[in-house]
């Protein structure tokens, strides 16, 4: 079965904390300056009216020069640039899912600019980077993977086409296109494949993207030149090219194989990603966490041990894969890759987006007594700060999914609404993550921790509502850490299916309330079985500690290890354990809620009488 996520404007997130960290990056957003943001492309432009001289200043930050952008946007910088289409890319779909007016006119300032520039450089190039940087790389000779910059601002173009209808943006990528198309031609097949090898971020996907918005046979030339051997050859031969190799170069290639089999229907390009997939973590495994990658690299096989440190589980990746897991559902139907997702967005995505700040973990470390790296505002912009602005303004769109035959599916347990419309009327669709004997699940803030009653399930309410005889089916998905049938109450009209619930809404107003039980899980790190991890439903949790720590007692029973922590000073978390019969206590709290506090997620522990 086939499914579609719904537009962008008919889902919309509700309260809870996924719509908090969605604000706090719209803050964000809004709070970059138009002239910084296009602070290189002025530069490049040879635009002299950007100045660099400090202006006096009673403010620190502007003393500091801190209106501008650093880091990898420093000028000279050899990614400089990139962030900006990372932006484009955000500010357009909260746009298209929220309406926001101020976004909206500040994406139009950001294309005033884009345009002005494109124009300076005679039409065609508009990027932050010169043309000397394709230069260098078609010689062999050494530079930071222009190629990667050059994506993103065609990336934050062609969204902004896709999500708002802006045809400049649609225009100004098309005449962007003119110079690369002509770089390309010059260079033989061979020649390019070599090229190919350092690291060309999404450019796939964006000549997909552009060949289904205009039909012109340029962008399928483009798309051939692009067919990565090594890469694509080897993963249809059932290689290993993975391992060791960085993994966040790979990721963009196989979702622009995964947009390319979209829009052209050629099967060979849906074998490249099914094959991906499979060798990245079906063959592979991952962390507790749900990520994969240390050091950037790909680890080996169910070969994590060693892997844990203060580099693990690239931000980058995270998000990327998510969005892979996404293709693959939209194409089977298949909920374990909402499993997936679910375990990544809180393991991953929120652990990773500072709850106070809004900034960004580049690394999600492993170690024991491992503490997280946040960036800021100005001085930093990785590459993880551009998938972090991105990855939160797309929460609503992995909630609700439309299959062929008409049914909705709700693949995450996550407070949101949406609209669908039948041939019939439109009908709503609401989630709500539900309050119980003081335990809110777990997109919720409210509650205080639990005590010797809390509960041992989630509870969500799926309300559908519509105008009488319009009828819609919906499936909700039971996730792969259920410890039981869930358990409902209200309407009665419920199947029971493989890794899913099916309500029948026959119009007017349904309403169901599932609990879905969980419990405490030890989950062992694949290849040594005596270290684990303490994962309740979907959600690792963290032991607050400055070291690595030993437990004494068994690894297969997490229920003898910790218990639910009573105290209740911790009044914002709701999952609270610690530790029992140990030489001294542990306390533990989800992973996604830790800020500065040194942890650890894995324990190595000695069997009692061993």
């Amino acid at each position: 079965m086939t499914m579609s996520q719904l537009a962008p404007n008919d889902t919309r997130l509700e309260g809870g904390v996924f719509d908090n960290r969605r604000r706090l990056n719209r803050a964000y957003l809004l709070s970059l300056d138009d002239d910084a943001l296009l602070q290189n492309f002025f530069l490049e432009a040879g635009i002299g009216d950007q100045t660099w001289h400090l202006q006096p200043s009673q403010d620190s930050a502007a003393a500091r020069g801190l209106e501008r952008h650093w880091g990898w946007e420093t000028p000279g910088a050899l990614l400089r640039g990139h962030f900006l289409g990372h932006w484009l890319s955000a500010a357009a779909r909260e746009v298209a899912v929220t309406g926001d007016r101020l976004l909206r006119a500040r994406i139009d300032s950001v294309l005033d600019g884009l345009e002005r520039c494109q124009q300076e450089n005679g039409g065609g190039w508009i990027w932050a980077i010169p043309p000397a940087f394709l230069r260098r790389l078609a010689e062999g000779r050494p530079v930071w993977a222009p190629q990667y910059a050059m994506h993103k601002t065609l990336m934050g173009l062609v969204d902004v086409h896709r999500d708002l209808g802006d045809e400049r943006a649609l225009q100004l990528a098309r005449n962007a296109t003119i110079p690369i198309l002509e770089w390309v031609r010059e260079i033989g097949e061979d020649a390019f494949q070599t090229i190919l090898e350092v690291e060309t971020g999404g450019m796939i996907e964006v000549w997909a993207d552009l060949l289904a918005a205009t039909g012109e046979d340029i962008y399928r030339e483009l798309l051939e030149r692009y067919y990565h051997r090594s890469l694509f050859e080897g993963l249809l031969a059932g290689q290993d090219v993975l391992t060791n190799m960085h993994a966040n170069t790979t990721i963009p290639e196989v979702l622009g194989a995964a947009r390319a089999y979209e829009v052209t229907g050629d099967e060979r390009w849906r074998r490249i990603v099914e094959a991906y997939w499979d060798q990245a973590v079906t063959r592979r495994g991952t962390f507790c966490t749900g990520g994969q990658t240390s050091g950037e690299i790909w680890t080996p096989p169910f070969e994590f041990a060693s892997r844990r440190g203060e580099k693990t589980q690239e931000h980058c990746g995270v998000y990327n894969m998510i969005r892979l897991a996404d293709t693959l559902i939209r194409w089977t139907g298949d909920l374990s890759y909402a499993d997936y997702i679910e375990q990544n967005l809180y393991n991953g995505i929120l652990a990773q987006q500072n709850p106070r700040t809004g900034m960004v973990a580049y690394f999600l470390p492993l170690e024991g007594g491992a503490r997280k790296n946040w960036g800021t505002p100005t001085e930093d912009f990785w590459c993880c700060h551009g998938t972090l602005v991105q990855a939160h303004t797309r929460h609503s769109g992995l909630v609700f999914y439309l299959g062929e035959d008409g049914e909705l599916t709700i693949a995450q347990h996550i407070a949101a609404r949406a609209r669908v419309a039948t041939a019939a009327g439109d009908v709503a669709v609401r989630v709500t993550v539900l309050d119980n004997a003081g335990y809110v699940g777990p997109d919720s803030n409210a509650g205080e921790a639990g005590d010797a009653h809390r509960p041992s399930a989630t509870r969500v309410r799926v309300e559908v509502t519509s105008a009488e005889g319009v009828a819609l089916r919906v499936r909700v998905r039971v996730p792969d850490w259920v410890t039981g049938d869930p358990a409902l109450a209200g309407d009665e009209r419920v199947e029971r299916a493989p890794g899913a619930l099916v309500i029948t809404h026959p119009g007017v107003r349904t309403t169901v309330d599932i609990a879905f039980p969980f419990a405490l899980r030890a989950v062992p790190i694949p290849d040594e079985p005596t270290t684990v991890a303490f994962v309740e439903g979907p959600i690792v949790l963290a032991g607050l500690v400055d070291r690595e720590v030993s437990l004494n007692g068994d690894p297969s029973s997490a229920a003898s290890l910790l218990t639910p922590d009573n105290e209740r000073q911790w009044t914002e978390w709701l999952r609270g354990y610690r530790t029992v019969g140990q030489p001294s206590t542990i306390r533990f709290r989800p992973v996604h809620e830790i800020v500065d506090e040194p942890y650890s997620l894995y324990f190595p522990i000695n069997s009692v009488g061993s």
